[in-house]
């Protein structure tokens, strides 16, 4: 019993969740296993995905941020209309990013400096940036002046779109950041005890700063290529994101208690809710029933957490 119990709650026991869950829809979904939708199933993932590589990170520093739809809506705007406005391309990329940063700047210095709670920060600025993107575009959606702004997304190479390709890069550079540089273990190891980290001489402020800057920088890049794909700058798209983006990350083994994370469970987890979200599509469920599904994966991702973490003896 305290094997299958390791089992089911190891990194193992996603993984054989997962496959169980391929097989299951593979043989009772028709057309699931279509190389067409398989692709669309993985283009469908990749906003989920990026910005899953960077929530990873906050949460394994023990903090959360819920702003990551309002920021990919705002830099996707922001994207969209400086292009417009200097017929420019590059530098409406460039501006998305900076905006990006700005946003994780500001969440950064207000929790790690300030002291105010992730939590209650984040859940304020993802007000903020959507009513700014509300604002900036009279709240309606603005289209791309420049057909070269389509081909961000619709490029493909040897079959593969960009957009699946760009989320595969920033997987790999995120697994190494987290494995293989004092950065990602300083930021496991503020997880797991922020006092004794700041006793050890890390420099945990900066270190969470840091961490919200680059989730600012991801959102940019799943904003810019969520603009092209839809091929207009969208003042309501990616709502709901954020829980999306913490199940995945619950799901794949990220601890939401800090100090425990894994880029391979969260490629897993990410792939788990795709593939929900693709039967339930498939199925023609309608939206209403998915917003109950994504809550119960969501609760159920928490309480796997919670087993989790009272199986390594940690409350």
């Amino acid at each position: 019993m305290n094997r299958l119990k390791r089992i089911v709650l190891g990194e193992q026991g996603l993984v054989i969740l997962f496959l169980l869950a391929l097989a299951i829809v593979s043989l009772t979904v028709p057309n699931f296993m279509t190389q067409r939708n398989v692709l669309g199933l993985l283009q469908a993932v990749v906003t989920i995905g990026i910005v899953s590589c960077t929530m990873m990170l906050c949460l394994a520093s023990r903090d959360v941020d819920l702003s990551v739809g309002s920021t990919v809506a705002f830099t996707g705007m922001i994207a969209v209309m400086m292009a417009n406005h200097t017929e420019n391309i590059l530098l409406g990329l460039l501006a998305a990013i900076a905006a990006g940063v700005v946003v994780g700047a500001v969440n950064g210095v207000i929790i790690a400096k300030l002291g105010v709670n992730a939590f209650i920060t984040t859940l304020a600025t993802m007000q903020v940036v959507r009513g700014l993107a509300l604002i900036s575009s009279d709240g309606r959606a603005v289209g791309v002046d420049d057909s070269d702004y389509f081909e961000i997304a619709q490029k493909s190479v040897v079959g593969v779109p960009m957009p699946i390709l760009v989320m595969v890069v920033v997987f790999l550079l995120f697994g190494f950041v987290l494995n293989r540089t004092v950065f990602g273990r300083n930021t496991l190891a503020i997880g797991g005890n922020p006092d004794a980290s700041r006793l050890a001489g890390l420099n945990v402020g900066a270190t969470r700063v840091i961490i919200f800057v680059l989730q600012g920088i991801a959102c940019a890049v799943a904003g810019i290529l969520l603009s092209s794909r839809i091929t207009s700058g969208q003042p309501n798209a990616a709502q709901g994101l954020e829980l999306s983006v913490i199940s995945a990350c619950v799901l794949g083994g990220v601890s939401m208690s800090g100090g425990r994370a894994a880029v391979s469970g969260v490629l897993v987890g990410v792939l788990i809710m795709g593939i929900a979200e693709n039967v339930m599509n498939l199925m023609n469920i309608q939206a209403f029933y998915q917003y109950v599904a994504r809550g119960v994966i969501l609760l159920l991702a928490v309480l796997l957490d919670n087993l989790r973490t009272r199986a390594m003896g940690r409350r």
